[in-house]
């Protein structure tokens, strides 16, 4: 049984093609290496500089962090969704826990909550744990 995303299942049936945009946003999220993540805003800036790579600048833009993130959210079950965040590092909300224990499997750095923070869930720590696409980089900057 494959992982479901957060928001919702992949779509599986012969008629439920996935549409192009999203199928490349699910490509990226597949790249980010285990204890890193991109924001929607990094994947959708990711996809936009390879669209004018392949276009030459040609074209309007395709689209941008909310566009990745209703990707993900609709067909990103069978890649690791825990990856794509938000840029001010909060877990995805309803799914904190899951991604929580991605992210502690994986070592991605996380900053626990301060003093009176009891039962308040980490948060990502952006600095250390953001991936800038390019392999062996510490940090997105």
């Amino acid at each position: 049984m494959s992982e479901q995303s957060p928001a919702g299942a992949a779509q599986d049936g012969p008629g439920d093609a996935l549409p192009e945009y999203a199928e490349r946003v699910l490509e990226v999220a597949e790249l980010i290496p285990p204890g890193r993540v991109m924001t929607y805003g990094d994947v959708a800036e990711w996809l936009e500089d390879e669209r004018r790579e392949r276009t030459g600048g040609a074209g309007r833009p395709e689209g941008g962090p909310r566009q990745v993130g209703r990707a993900m959210a609709l067909y990103g079950g069978a890649v690791p969704w825990w990856r794509v965040v938000r840029a001010d590092g909060a877990l995805l909300p309803g799914h904190e826990r899951r991604a929580l224990d991605h992210y502690r499997a994986e070592g991605t750095p996380l900053k626990e909550p301060g003093g009176s923070g009891r039962g308040r869930m980490p948060r990502l720590d952006m600095r250390r744990a953001r991936w800038d696409g390019e392999a062996g980089t510490e940090g997105h900057t």
